[in-house]
């Protein structure tokens, strides 16, 4: 939930194709065999066709620590695609004549800053300015901690405002727990309560809820970190994120909301059209896809180290999802993997290698890394047998050797190669690349 991860979707403009009747399967299932082989990815994915399933793969392990790999039906914390159902209830709500976009929030939240100037629709495409409180520094220190809705509505106010209400688009959590929040006035019941009366019921979608504790008892999954072994995440009390990040649910049933989302089945269509009518990058719950020549629509999530990713290509009818309790890769490269086999696009299986290196060679690495062309500091530390590097005010991530003197955290793209000698550190990313110094004692 902290960040967006906005979809990075190659956009290529190449002569259309028709729709592949059917895909290569195997070589999909191959390529997800490697992700396995690699320990790469957990998570399962699925995809449906005209409204029919006609793919699904899961991964890896639910519960580690009791050896649960995951089914069909495993739930995963969903964290920012959670902000297309609030989206959904919101308009719901609209249509009904329970709430007003137009209306400024300063009846709810007089305490919010320019709460007089922000509408409704302005919380709904990230307009309002109010500053995100999961940016914080402090931010990791208390999220599992859980807050009311007053000492919430107190953090977020006070950290103001980041720009002048529908002056540009920002994302920000704040506007959809604040959403969530509006929703439980209007109705007068919990968001939980509105999620399963107004979406989950209406649409027989047995393995979404709103979440709490995690309970692999019930089939949830835990998240983990990929390190020499899997560590377990801490958990999000769900009190904070609320409807911007707080749901539970699977692959399959996220292509089935999705499906039932742009077939008509829970808004009118101009309500639908406004959720894809973009500003500044922006819809109402919904982000742009750009994939080869075809557009679709959906949203990503992250939270305590889950991922997820669900869109719709209106042409093909294809609605596909994919929910991670773990990766060390880059999970959009999965995403254009699978796509790309749907769509019956090239698209390669990865190769991995990897280099040995003993533990106490780490030591000629760790230390507190500068650099002249951005603010960011980046400590490097040794963590038992691993290397792990922590950005200013960010948790820490671990790196794998692929290289004398280069290691990679290949979840987010990261390269970083080390020259002991010099003290310096290079920083690779996104085809960028920044020199880092290795700072004195």
């Amino acid at each position: 939930m902290k960040k967006v991860f906005v979809f990075a979707f190659l956009l290529m403009f190449l002569s259309p194709s028709a729709w592949a009747q059917s895909f290569d399967q195997k070589k999909l299932d191959t390529y997800f065999d490697t992700l396995a082989a690699h320990d790469k990815f957990m998570g399962s994915i699925a995809v449906s066709k005209d409204g029919e399933i006609i793919y699904v793969r899961t991964l890896g392990y639910c519960d580690v620590e009791h050896n649960k790999k995951p089914n069909k039906n495993s739930k995963y914390r969903i964290g920012s695609i959670s902000k297309t159902f609030t989206t959904v209830l919101v308009l719901q709500a609209v249509e009904k004549g329970k709430i007003d976009p137009n209306q400024t929030i300063d009846t709810y939240f007089p305490s919010i800053e320019n709460s007089e100037q922000i509408a409704v629709k302005h919380l709904l495409n990230h307009r309002s300015g109010i500053h995100n409180f999961t940016n914080d520094l402090n931010y990791l220190d208390w999220n599992t901690e859980a807050k009311t809705e007053e000492e919430l509505i107190a953090i977020i106010a006070a950290g103001g405002s980041d720009f002048e209400p529908d002056t540009k688009a920002e994302y920000s959590n704040s506007n959809f727990v604040l959403l969530s929040y509006i929703l439980e006035k209007e109705w007068g019941k919990s968001y939980a309560e509105l999620l399963q009366q107004y979406i989950v019921e209406p649409l027989d979608l047995e393995n979404t809820a709103f979440g709490g504790p995690i309970h692999p008892g019930k089939n949830e999954c835990k998240s983990y970190q990929f390190r020499d072994r899997l560590k377990v995440q801490s958990e999000t009390d769900m009190s904070i994120p609320l409807g911007a990040g707080g749901i539970i649910s699977t692959p399959t049933d996220l292509t089935i909301f999705s499906d039932a989302l742009f077939d008509g089945e829970l808004l009118k269509l101009e309500s639908l059209e406004l959720m894809k009518t973009m500003q500044d990058n922006f819809g109402y719950g919904l982000f742009q896809i750009p994939f080869y020549d075809k557009m679709g629509y959906g949203h990503s999530g992250g939270i305590d180290g889950f991922s997820s990713t669900f869109a719709h290509f209106e042409d093909g009818d294809v609605s596909y999802a994919l929910c991670s309790n773990g990766a060390n890769y880059v999970i959009n490269n999965i995403s254009i993997a699978v796509l790309s086999a749907i769509f019956d696009k090239p698209y390669e299986i990865p190769t991995f290698s990897t280099f040995s290196i003993a533990a106490d060679s780490l030591d000629q690495y760790v230390g507190l890394y500068s650099s002249e062309q951005m603010p960011l500091k980046i400590t490097i530390a040794k963590d038992e047998n691993i290397l792990t590097a922590q950005g200013t005010g960010q948790p820490a991530f671990p790196l794998e050797a692929t290289a004398e003197h280069t290691f990679s955290f290949e979840q987010a793209g990261v390269v970083l190669e080390f020259d002991p000698s010099e003290e310096t550190m290079i920083l690779n990313q996104g085809g960028a690349s920044f020199i880092f110094t290795k700072n004195s004692e």
